[in-house]
């Protein structure tokens, strides 16, 4: 099976190209200048040219706040770009794997979020992902589009690798605690796409296509989260470094975050059969990796341009 990935540079982009090959999959990667989400009329000659047996939609404009002041920006990539990205699937004639984000919601339910609830974005950047889901709903028919959340692996910028960062010079970091979600490893996430789809590629019943959860199992706030990752990097001779509790008005953004980050992943278990390790593991995973313990997953795909 090939899989053609939109982008080269994005964690999940890498973690496809890192766990490909032990899944028995080919991961192209394609990035710009040869794919650019800017200019719709790269994306089918891309896509084409790689004769994948489906397609994931990993590329995003994700710099949240900057989308506040950047709207333009962000809905032409994640919005207009997404859809040109489901039309060339219709072109291939594969399925379409899309990414999208907790931040279509506004963060405001009790409990844990579910497929169907409505959603209310509260940021431009939310809004944007949610115009991409839209247009690659109404573009391609051969679709699923995988809601997922707080991702992080050891490559990029993400939280744990921050934390590892600040926790070499501080003695004590303030987390925000009253926002809660479910930290979400990308190589779960790669492994979880892959599986998905070589079922769709396989299967065309309906109940595999729609709107899907992908996230960690289990909670946490940020603060908790941290306290996991500083906790594990004290394995390697780090001091501990204590996790202050605080408010998210003490911790000024552009844009807003939901408060409730929480999905439920029961459909996806339902459907496709897939849960996700707990988040803690995936942290320790990760932390070993960063650290040295582990041996740092290692991309072995055809990339072709790269995608900041």
């Amino acid at each position: 099976m090939r899989i053609a990935v939109t982008g080269s540079k994005g964690q999940v982009a890498r973690c496809l190209a890192a766990v490909g090959p032990s899944m028995g999959v080919d991961i192209v990667a394609i990035g710009r200048p040869e794919l650019d989400l800017l200019h719709p009329e790269t994306v089918l000659s891309a896509l084409s040219a790689v004769r994948p047996d489906a397609i994931v939609s990993a590329a995003a404009y994700t710099a949240v706040d900057k989308a506040e002041t950047e709207r333009d920006l962000a809905f032409a990539i994640n919005g207009a770009g997404a859809g040109a990205v489901a039309e060339a699937a219709v072109r291939c004639g594969v399925p379409i794997l899309h990414l999208s984000t907790d931040y279509v919601y506004d963060g405001t339910k009790a409990g844990r979020y579910v497929e169907s609830d409505p959603t209310r974005p509260v940021s431009v950047y939310g809004a944007s992902k949610l115009d991409g889901e839209r247009r690659v709903a109404a573009a391609n028919a051969d679709h699923a589009i995988f809601r997922t959340a707080w991702v992080y692996s050891p490559h990029g910028t993400n939280f744990v690798r921050s934390m590892l960062r600040l926790g070499e010079s501080k003695e004590r970091l303030s987390v925000v605690a009253d926002q809660r979600g479910c930290p979400t490893s990308a190589e779960e996430i790669a492994r979880a796409l892959i599986r998905a789809a070589r079922r769709m590629a396989a299967d065309r019943d309906e109940k595999y296509r729609g709107i899907f959860h992908l996230t960690g199992s289990g909670e946490a706030s940020w603060a908790e989260f941290a306290r996991e990752v500083l906790h594990a990097a004290e394995a390697y001779g780090r001091p501990p470094v204590e996790v202050m509790p605080i408010a998210s008005d003490q911790y000024p953004s552009v844009a807003r975050r939901p408060a409730n980050s929480r999905l439920s992943g029961e459909k996806l278990r339902q459907v496709h059969g897939i849960v996700l390790p707990d988040w803690r593991i995936s942290t320790r995973k990760v932390v070993d990796i960063l650290l040295g313990r582990s041996t740092p997953l290692t991309a072995s795909c055809i990339g072709m341009g790269e995608r900041q």
